[in-house]
């Protein structure tokens, strides 16, 4: 059918009828009379030249016909609603995906979302957060932050922020720890990536003690841990800093080791949106 023929107001009607069975419901939702509603469904009916609904005593039952085009149209619409929505101030808002590593949207992104809203009002940002294990396609991003060392495959990788590992712990722990060498009596909490503890006690100059401790795959849940007292984390301190300025984490030694650090990704078949764009320089500019 031409679109200049399409009839919008009977399926307009057909597709609130559709969802409530109820031809006085779809007239209330649509602010038109019952036999409004009715004539507008005949009329499509008489057009397509098939029944869409079977009238029952007490509503409607939708006919195969009419069950085949209910979704169908159910979609179209949900989707012109949502475009239209998206025009503030006469501006069309942009959407972007961005899926970001737990520990950096808590201690870096979080905090600077009013800064990126005021410079930027008309791109939505729709946050997804993850420990670090994502899948750009699978998950419909646009973007994604995560920690590494940028080699991710399909992907183009642009660094964004440096995030030295360092011993945090809770200010008991810490009163005890005068040389690197007294972590050796401490629990050592770990993450994922069993080579961390090694790299940082290299950086230090001494043997890596027999590391005992639990693992966590997250490193706000390993921090939140340490702060109990349950031992020593090797965490980014950039991404810690209100813990470390309220006292509830202390870093006991000045000595970080890069194991890593935050990269922006995007998958290299995806094109760049101007939206897209924006985000990435922000980025650049604030990390």
């Amino acid at each position: 059918m031409e679109r200049s023929r399409l009839p919008l107001n009977a399926l307009r009607a057909f597709e609130a009828a559709a969802r409530h069975l109820n031809v006085t419901r779809a007239g209330l939702e649509l602010r038109v009379s019952q036999a409004a509603v009715s004539h507008q469904i005949k009329l499509l009916e008489d057009q397509l030249g098939a029944p869409l609904f079977r009238r029952l005593p007490r509503g409607l039952a939708l006919t195969d016909e009419g069950a085949a085009l209910a979704p169908m149209l159910g979609d179209a619409l949900d989707r012109m609603a949502a475009t239209l929505d998206r025009f503030a101030s006469g501006r069309l808002r942009e959407i972007v995906n961005v899926g970001v590593v737990g520990t950096f949207a808590t201690g870096w992104l979080l905090p600077r979302l009013p800064a990126f809203a005021a410079l930027h009002p008309d791109v939505d940002l729709r946050i997804m957060t993850n420990n670090n294990r994502v899948d750009l396609a699978g998950e419909g991003l646009d973007l994604a932050i995560r920690y590494g060392d940028g080699a991710w495959h399909g992907t183009d990788a642009l660094p964004i922020l440096d995030a030295p590992l360092t011993p945090l712990c809770a200010a008991g722990i810490a009163r005890r720890l005068t040389a690197p060498g007294d972590l050796g009596r401490e629990t050592l909490l770990r993450s994922y990536r069993p080579d961390q503890w090694t790299l940082w006690f290299e950086a230090a100059g001494i043997a890596t003690p027999p590391i005992r401790g639990p693992i966590f795959d997250a490193s706000p849940t390993m921090a939140a841990a340490a702060a109990g007292g349950a031992g020593v984390a090797l965490l980014p301190a950039r991404l810690f800093e209100q813990d470390l300025a309220s006292g509830r984490l202390i870093q006991p030694f000045d000595i970080g080791v890069d194991a890593g650090r935050y990269w922006l990704t995007q998958l290299k078949s995806r094109p760049e949106t101007a939206a897209m764009a924006r985000v990435r320089a922000w980025l650049q500019q604030a990390a």
